[in-house]
């Protein structure tokens, strides 16, 4: 190894946070050119994952940790989202793990790479690209075991399992939810009601925060969040609820 490799690759050592991958963009901005990087490769020094996607050596990397680095180290706007982000603030009904679906999201503008979805982490990847809402607002920062990556809030992620709500997330279990989020901030929600381009999401939010009786309602204007027109009919429908144009499931109702 000469003195410039090996000057490198303590860059890329110093760098690296622990249980992430390395991107090659970003090893390339580091100095650590593609020659570099397949010198490094050949040498034992990084571990194959995908094209142009690394990991240390004998390092376990979850799926955190990709979108660690495609977050950080590329810019990508992805998020975790969904149930996905409710299980991560505990804010879930149902206890889950093991092989539970992994909710990703991207603005409809967006795209992640193909790497990621075919990589097997130990758990399903569910990828939504929908510019529903906007992107940058009602997202926080969740720390893992070394790092950081970013999420839903609880404000957004609600909303996210109801545009997804009846066919990739149960109804009962989004309701059984909401009757949780007690401490939603109503500024955060008043904005992302305003900003929501689904009409189905901004009523079944507003239905189930009703049903739910919560406090922090009393501090949304639901005059400035428009509802569009016309009927909607979410699932088998069953139960008509009049101040929202929705026909709901009569299970739902019954809760």
């Amino acid at each position: 190894m000469t003195t410039d490799s090996g000057n490198k690759l303590k860059v890329l050592l110093d760098n690296h946070v622990q249980g992430t991958l390395l991107l090659a963009p970003w090893l390339e901005a580091l100095g650590i050119s593609r020659d570099l990087q397949a010198f490094y490769l050949k040498s034992g020094w990084l571990a194959p994952v995908a094209r142009g996607a690394y990991a240390r050596p004998n390092e376990d990397v979850p799926w955190e940790g990709a979108v660690f680095a495609l977050q950080s180290q590329v810019a990508l706007p992805v998020h975790a989202g969904a149930l996905t982000a409710l299980a991560k603030l505990g804010q879930t009904h149902y206890l889950r793990g093991g092989r539970e679906r992994v909710f990703l999201f991207t603005s409809a503008r967006a795209n992640v790479p193909a790497w990621l979805l075919k990589t097997d982490w130990g758990q399903p990847m569910e990828y939504i690209r929908t510019s529903m809402l906007p992107d940058g607002i009602g997202l926080e920062m969740n720390d893992e075991r070394t790092f950081g990556i970013t999420i839903s809030g609880a404000e957004r992620a609600i909303m996210e399992c109801l545009y997804l709500a009846p066919d990739d997330v149960d109804l009962l279990e989004c309701y059984q939810i909401m009757e949780g989020l007690t401490n939603l901030r109503p500024k955060l929600v008043q904005t992302l009601l305003e900003k929501c381009s689904s009409i189905k999401v901004k009523r079944l939010f507003l239905y189930m925060a009703d049903k739910a009786g919560h406090a922090w309602m009393s501090f949304v204007d639901t005059s400035r969040i428009a509802l569009g027109s016309g009927d909607r009919k979410i699932g088998a429908g069953g139960a008509y609820i009049r101040k929202y144009g929705l026909s709901v499931p009569k299970t739902l109702t019954e809760l």
